[in-house]
């Protein structure tokens, strides 16, 4: 009896097992058929059909939706995005405008940094290679021209128009409010005299005895001179100094930046070379001298000094 139970319950286990299969393989024949229905309908639509859907998806005349939101679903979304960069917005502005508060517009907030002067050349074309003949007026007019475009702003009306007189030997210190229009005081061009080019338009170039103008950063007043480079000193010959010691007076001194000092002309000294010699690579190096100045750092040719090739010829 107790075998006859047990090999009823067995078959009827299999056959259950067996059922069961049999309904997964109908489940699994029923998707492929859904599946392979799905991609005919979608392999027998037209384009026409294709371009229905797209209008109905970008505007649904009977739901009344664009792009399957409604106009309040637009409306929210876009007050939200109003409201998320308007704050964005606001807070960056802010942020500038704490930051603008500590800061100057006529005053530097950190000055330990400021590098010592520098010295710039005129006349500058295209390097620092001054070549040319003084037979040939062609090769020296460009320097010329420089030169006057350059010292138009030191024209003698230009600078009493626009500057008063200072006294000389000692620095011009203006207070009152920061933010009020400074004063500056006159450099006139017939400071420079044989310099000038008010006497000789040429600027020396035509008698190959050419002039070159300098102009330095803010500081103490310093003293500029010139030797060569590289070679025999008498290649260079002697050198005449405008203004007649070949420094920069005190009462240039301090500069207040260019929101107030609008009127400010840099100071110049000017040098003239007056016997160079001929047909010959004359390398100079000219440097400031005083106070606070550097003018021996080697990575640098421009930190108070320049260096230049004059070549003259006949």
């Amino acid at each position: 009896m107790d075998g006859n139970g047990s090999t009823g319950g067995t078959e009827h286990q299999h056959r259950s097992t067996h059922q069961q299969a049999e309904n997964k393989h109908e489940e699994v024949q029923d998707l492929d058929r859904e599946e392979d229905k799905t991609k005919a309908d979608m392999g027998s639509k037209t384009w026409a059909d294709l371009a229905g859907e797209m209008k109905v998806f970008l505007w649904n005349p009977e739901e009344r939706t664009c792009l399957g939101r409604t106009a309040k679903s637009w409306g929210l979304i876009l007050l939200f995005y109003l409201i998320f960069y308007s704050f964005l917005a606001g807070m960056f502005a802010f942020c500038m405008y704490v930051m603008l508060l500590t800061l100057s517009p006529y005053t530097p907030t950190y000055r330990d940094r400021v590098s010592p002067p520098g010295v710039t050349i005129r006349p500058y074309l295209n390097g620092f290679t001054i070549a040319f003949n003084v037979s040939q007026p062609n090769t020296w007019q460009p320097y010329v021209d420089s030169m006057h475009r350059f010292l138009a702003a030191y024209d003698d009306k230009v600078q009493e128009e626009k500057n008063i007189e200072c006294v000389s030997g000692q620095y011009f210190i203006q207070g009152g409010n920061e933010s009020e229009e400074k004063k500056a005081c006159q450099f006139k061009r017939s400071l420079l005299q044989n310099c000038s080019g008010i006497e000789d338009p040429t600027f020396g170039y035509s008698k190959g005895q050419p002039i070159i103008g300098y102009r330095p950063g803010a500081g103490v007043p310093v003293r500029v001179d010139c030797k060569v480079q590289k070679g025999n000193e008498s290649n260079l010959g002697s050198v005449d100094f405008y203004p007649g010691n070949g420094t920069f007076d005190l009462m240039y001194y301090p500069y207040y930046g260019k929101m107030t000092h609008v009127n400010y002309t840099s100071p110049l000294v000017a040098m003239h070379f007056t016997d160079v010699k001929k047909e010959f690579s004359v390398p100079i190096q000219c440097s400031l001298n005083g106070k606070g100045i550097i003018n021996d750092v080697n990575s640098d040719r421009f930190l108070g000094r320049i260096i230049f090739t004059l070549i003259i010829g006949n």
